[in-house]
């Protein structure tokens, strides 16, 4: 087992995995790791080299090249690819959608396997995505897996694209979100499921700050008992 620890939040679009890792990752002066920022920037660099979904060996190819690298720290980690900021390019629906489909394809995600394992450095690392505590990291001594409803994630998608000034039906927002799940669910390689030694948390009821108060006391848990 390797000696540097690691906190996994795995679970779909819409928990807030997101928002809670950055909270963990500050507060415990840790690194993070938002795997799907990685997949998003794939599936951009795809769409600009004009790369379809389904061409396996140049999307993989791509994954082992990729100019992607990470500024900030935990409380603000912006995205470049190729030395342009990317962060607001990588959370369109049109992206989520391609990253979906490039993400089901074993040699993408054997490319980018090494890349984020190579995030596990001293004190720490939480590691944000959907298959960290299956595949990446299982030795964790923590893993999280996180749910929510359908249409709950839905109203929190729809409010981030609003604040964009992205407009979309709820319904349609609903449509997507459901569709990816059932992608990322019955693909054949790191299929989104618990790991079995996972802790499920239900944050549909839940605020922020209550969901945190929750994580933050199986974190204290588990590292006492390690």
């Amino acid at each position: 087992m390797n000696s540097i620890p690691v906190i996994t939040l795995d679970g779909p679009g819409g928990v807030g995995k997101g928002t809670l890792g950055r909270l963990l990752a500050r507060d415990l002066g840790w690194h993070l790791l938002d795997s799907g920022a990685i997949y998003r920037a794939l599936a951009l660099a795809a769409q600009r080299a004009g790369l379809p979904a389904d061409n396996a060996v140049a999307l993989s190819e791509l994954a082992r090249t990729l100019p992607l690298s990470f500024r900030g720290g935990a409380d603000e980690t912006h995205v470049l690819l190729a030395g342009d900021l990317v962060d607001a390019e990588i959370r369109s629906s049109e992206i989520s959608a391609l990253t979906s489909q490039i993400a089901a394809i074993p040699a993408v995600r054997a490319a980018l396997l090494q890349r984020q394992r190579d995030f596990r450095q001293a004190p720490g690392l939480v590691a944000d995505g959907r298959d960290m505590g299956t595949v990446v990291f299982p030795d964790a001594p923590l893993k999280v897996f996180l749910t929510a409803r359908t249409e709950e994630r839905g109203k929190r998608r729809l409010n981030q694209l609003m604040e964009q000034g992205i407009s979309a039906s709820l319904a349609t927002v609903v449509a997507e979100i459901a569709e990816r799940d059932a992608r990322d669910q019955q693909r054949s390689v790191a299929p989104l499921r618990p790991a079995s030694d996972a802790r499920l948390l239900d944050t549909s009821e839940q605020s922020v700050s209550d969901t945190y108060r929750v994580l933050q006391s199986w974190v204290q848990s588990a590292f006492q008992e390690n």
